[in-house]
C-alpha cells in the first residue's frame, strides 16, 4: 500500500503523538479487508484453540470473517434488549470469565448495529479487566467522527488502551466517515513493543496480504492522504463531518418527537 497514506491514517486514529515507529500498519480493502487480514494473522500465530470474543450483537460479517480465517469465536454480552442499553455488568463478567490471553473484539465507537457505546469511565474499567486477564484487543473502527461529531473524541477508547500499554490491533475504515465505500479504503495495524518487533510483524503481514489481494486500490487512499496532508482541507473535513453527525442526531430527535406526536407510549430515549 501507500506508506504515506498509512501514516496519515494511523495518525488520524491513534493521534498526533502516536508511536508510529512501533505500529505495524498496512493498507487494506476497507474495514472488511482489515478484519480479514487481522483474522488471518491471528490464526497463523495464536496458540491453537485461542478464541476471539465478539460482542452480541455485532456487525454480522464479524462472525463470518473470523470463521473463514479459522478462529474459534464466542459471543460476550454487550447490549440488553430488556432496557435498550449497554449491558455493562454482563460485559465485564464475560470478559473476566474468558480464558486469559483471549482476543476481544471491540467497536471503537458508534457500535454497529446498536449505536450504544461505553462511557469514557466504562472504557477505563474495560481496559483494566483486559490488562488483568492478559487479553489481546482487536478494535474495529468504522465510524470515527460520526459517533460524536468529533473524530478526536471518538478515538478515546483506542488511544486509552494504547496509553495503558495494552496489546492492540486496529481495523480502520474510511468507507463511511470519508464517503469512500466503493473505493475499499482502510488500514490494519498492530501496536508493537519496539521497532524490531514492528519490522518482524510487518514482514508477516506482507506474507498474509500477498496471496490474498497483493495490492490495494489507490484512488480512495489518495483522497484521504490529500485531505489529511493539508491543514485547510483537514479543518474543512472535521467541520463537515461534524455537520453530518449533527444532522443524524437531529433526524433521530425528530423521529422520537414524531412518534410521540402520533401517540406512541414506548420509551424511545435510546434512539437519541
Amino acid at each position: 500500500g501507500d506508506s504515506d497514506y498509512v501514516s496519515k491514517a494511523l495518525t488520524f486514529a491513534y493521534g498526533a503523538d502516536a508511536p508510529l515507529d512501533r505500529i505495524a500498519g498496512v493498507q487494506t480493502l476497507s474495514g472488511t479487508g482489515a478484519c480479514r487480514v487481522g483474522g488471518a494473522f491471528l490464526a497463523k500465530f495464536l496458540k491453537p484453540g485461542t478464541k476471539i470474543y465478539i460482542p452480541q450483537p455485532t456487525w454480522g460479517n464479524h462472525w463470518a470473517i473470523m470463521r473463514e480465517a479459522g478462529l474459534p469465536a464466542e459471543g460476550y454480552r454487550y447490549y440488553s434488549r430488556q432496557f435498550n442499553g449497554l449491558d455493562f455488568q454482563g460485559m465485564l463478567e464475560d470478559l473476566n470469565a474468558a480464558q486469559g490471553g483471549s482476543v476481544i473484539l471491540l467497536h471503537a465507537c458508534a457500535h454497529n448495529p446498536t449505536g450504544c457505546d461505553p462511557t469514557e469511565e466504562q472504557w477505563k474499567q474495560i481496559a483494566a479487566i483486559v490488562k488483568q486477564k492478559g487479553h489481546l484487543v482487536f478494535f474495529d473502527s468504522a465510524y470515527q467522527g460520526f459517533a460524536s461529531g468529533d473524530a478526536e473524541k471518538d478515538a478515546f477508547a483506542l488511544r486509552h488502551f494504547v496509553s495503558e500499554g495494552l496489546p492492540v490491533m486496529l481495523a480502520q475504515s474510511f468507507a463511511k466517515n470519508f464517503g469512500l465505500y466503493g473505493e475499499r479504503c482502510g488500514t490494519f495495524s498492530i501496536v508493537c513493543a519496539d521497532g524490531d518487533q514492528t519490522q518482524k510483524v510487518m514482514s508477516q503481514l506482507r506474507l498474509v496480504i500477498r496471496p490474498m489481494y497483493s495490492n490495494p486500490p489507490k484512488h480512495g487512499s489518495s483522497i484521504v492522504k490529500t485531505v489529511l496532508s493539508d491543514e485547510t482541507l483537514t479543518a474543512q473535513y472535521y467541520k463537515e463531518c461534524k455537520s453530518m453527525a449533527d444532522r443524524i442526531l437531529e433526524m433521530r430527535t425528530k423521529l422520537v418527537e414524531t412518534l410521540k406526536e402520533v401517540g406512541s407510549s414506548h420509551d424511545w430515549s435510546h434512539v437519541t
